[in-house]
């Protein structure tokens, strides 16, 4: 149970398997300035089967630790489910070059989701450089298991070093026919590298070589700025109105 739920305000979901609901209140938008929003949070009663955690993706879940969510805020449809469908999709230049560069400078491998002090020490460094107004509070141990380690699907993570040194975290979600891309965070001393790119391109090769369908990369929002580039990966489908449309190369 997430500390602090007062459970006397749980609902349990009529879903399946059934959820219960341990928040559902309207508040400011974290993707857009003077906009309410409401992101109820819900916690599965038991993990989800790759089947079962497949068939959310589908209609535009996400998941932040052990709880699942979904947007429905009152007078906002601006945040758009997102996901490419990695047969289709067409690298531009620049994401194939980032692929190289990557290649040629790290070394991936994929391992259990794990709490370490070097994680929870980059993880800091990779918020703080992207913290203009110098507003975000580091993560320390226990929030880091409860953010990035503990899951209620089956999750894994894609670790790039250089030599020795941990460059790159990409944590991911696996369904049945999909990859999930959770989070991911990385040294800005190595922003040369484009680590953002380079990993998205090699979850999508993963998938590709996983004989997966899609990669789901959480949610477009066209009017915050730090959000946009996910339209860059083309063609991919944006789940608008309850249905999946493909915006093409």
């Amino acid at each position: 149970m997430p500390v602090g739920t007062d459970t006397r305000r749980l609902r349990l979901l009529d879903v399946d398997p059934p959820e219960l609901l341990v928040y559902d209140e309207a508040g400011p938008c974290p993707y857009l300035e003077d906009t309410v929003a409401r992101l109820p949070m819900r916690l599965p009663i038991r993990p989800l089967g790759p089947a079962e955690f497949e068939r959310k993706l589908a209609v535009g879940d996400r998941r932040q630790g052990i709880l699942l969510y979904n947007p429905r805020c009152p007078d906002c449809r601006a945040c758009e489910p997102i996901r490419i469908d990695v047969a289709k999709f067409i690298a531009s230049k620049s994401q194939r070059r980032a692929l190289r560069r990557g290649l040629k400078h790290l070394d991936m491998t994929i391992a259990p989701t794990s709490l370490t002090e070097e994680k929870v020490a980059l993880y800091n460094t990779h918020k703080s450089s992207r913290d203009l107004m110098g507003t975000s509070d580091l993560i320390d141990p226990a929030g880091y298991n409860a953010f990035l380690v503990d899951s209620c699907v089956s999750s894994f993570e894609m670790q790039y070093r250089a030599g020795e040194q941990l460059v790159a975290i990409a944590i991911v979600d696996r369904g049945e026919r999909s990859l999930s891309a959770v989070y991911t965070y990385f040294d800005p001393a190595f922003e040369f590298l484009s680590p953002g790119v380079f990993s998205i391109m090699t979850q999508i090769e993963y998938a590709r070589r996983e004989q997966l369908q899609y990669l789901y990369l959480g949610l477009y929002v066209q009017q915050c700025a730090a959000m946009r580039y996910k339209a860059s990966y083309r063609p991919h489908e944006r789940l608008i109105a309850d249905e999946w449309v493909e915006f093409g190369a």
